[in-house]
């Protein structure tokens, strides 16, 4: 930045992880901020709150696990809350049975009805493999042709129709090219070092990013590009279709619906089942006390996930990424490189399924690049 323009104020529109953690690097570097949220709470995506019921804090937009190998990631949040180092598990119900995820040698064993060693049971998924399949040109092809169609059809075929709304033949292979198999007993969902959740909940942990004397929130306010004007630069985290008005189109995205169960003791014995039959109209449920497991709770608070297309006032989960979407993705993204001092972040922005700290890595970037380019830093983060 020119010298004198450290202290000229930003505008960041969003006041989830994205604009959070943008304005908190920014802030410590001396440079104020205006952050805007047209919802009335902040944490966006990963706002948490308590159940008046049954006093289980509770993910309201679904469950977030926190989970990074990044050492400058994890020292960030750490400023912010104390954690609790957890190993994120799935379950599994279907028909056949209920099975742990990812999918592994226990996973493998169970629904098959063997006793298999590591090395058997990868020559065994490797039998059941398509092989008549050489390059796959769809989702579908590509899990028969590397776990056969017994795994394909109970965990993958119905769920990813049920999550996504179309066939796997629709889906391009490379979705589920990083589904993990193990042929050991490791259920750990996630492969990073750092695993856990915030003590103090989600929203405390944004809430104690935004408290800077740099950083003004106003939550309840709709961003306009007549804003601007105003500010030195303007960080948008929002729809990346709405800010161009739509121009090229809209985006699809999948939303979901919750349902809420409530009891005593516990409602399904772990934090995460996945449902992996057409004939259950639900994706997952999640059990919230689990997700703060140092909190003692009497009764629980079951949420039921029901996904579907997004219409124009949804919340959007889930960026389609179809093949008429990047489409459209490309024609906004040259929009984009027309701008000047607007810059696009986080999964809205960026039209990208990103997970929490990839969120504040990509702000933590943008941040560090605008104290030093200013104006021309780029305009957006890509993977």
């Amino acid at each position: 930045m020119k010298a004198g323009d450290e202290k000229k104020r930003v505008l960041i529109v969003g006041a989830g992880l994205a604009g959070s953690v943008l304005a908190r690097h920014l802030a410590d570097a001396g440079v104020p901020s205006l952050v805007i949220d047209r919802r009335e709470h902040v944490a966006g995506m990963c706002y948490s709150s308590r159940d008046e019921e049954t006093g289980v804090d509770v993910h309201r937009f679904g469950p977030h696990t926190f989970h990074t190998s990044s050492e400058r990631v994890w020292a960030f949040v750490q400023r912010f809350d104390s954690w609790y180092s957890c190993i994120a598990r799935a379950m599994c119900t279907h028909e056949r049975g209920v099975f742990s995820l990812p999918i592994n040698l226990h996973t493998i064993n169970q629904l098959f009805g063997r006793r298999m060693t590591p090395a058997e049971a990868r020559a065994f998924v490797e039998s059941r493999q398509v092989k008549s399949i050489g390059t796959p040109t769809n989702a579908e092809e590509q899990l028969l042709r590397f776990v056969g169609p017994e795994i394909y059809e109970t965990f993958f075929r119905d769920y990813t129709i049920k999550q996504w709304g179309v066939s796997p033949r629709e889906l391009a292979p490379d979705i589920v090219k990083r589904i993990p198999v193990r042929f050991n007993y490791d259920n750990n969902y996630y492969f990073d070092r750092y695993q856990a959740y915030p003590m103090h909940g989600y929203t405390a942990l944004v809430q104690n990013m935004l408290a800077h004397p740099l950083i003004e929130v106003k939550l309840g306010v709709s961003f306009t590009r007549e804003m601007e004007g105003e500010f030195a630069h303007t960080f948008y985290s929002g729809p990346l279709d709405e800010y161009f008005a739509w121009s090229c189109g809209e985006l699809g995205y999948r939303t979901v619906d919750f349902r809420y169960e409530r009891g005593e003791g516990d409602l399904q014995g772990c934090s995460w089942m996945n449902y992996t039959d057409l004939s259950v109209p639900w994706t997952r449920a999640h059990e919230h006390k689990y997700f703060s497991p140092w909190e003692k709770h009497d009764k629980s608070v079951l949420l039921y996930e029901y996904s579907r297309e997004a219409s124009p006032n949804d919340d959007c989960f889930y960026p389609k990424r179809m093949s008429a979407d990047l489409k459209k993705l490309a024609a906004y993204q040259e929009l984009v490189e027309q701008q000047q001092g607007v810059s696009f972040i986080g999964r809205l922005g960026c039209y990208r399924y990103l997970d929490m700290h990839l969120v504040i890595e990509d702000s933590l970037n943008h941040a560090e690049a605008y104290l030093k380019l200013g104006d021309a830093l780029p305009r957006m983060a890509r993977h």
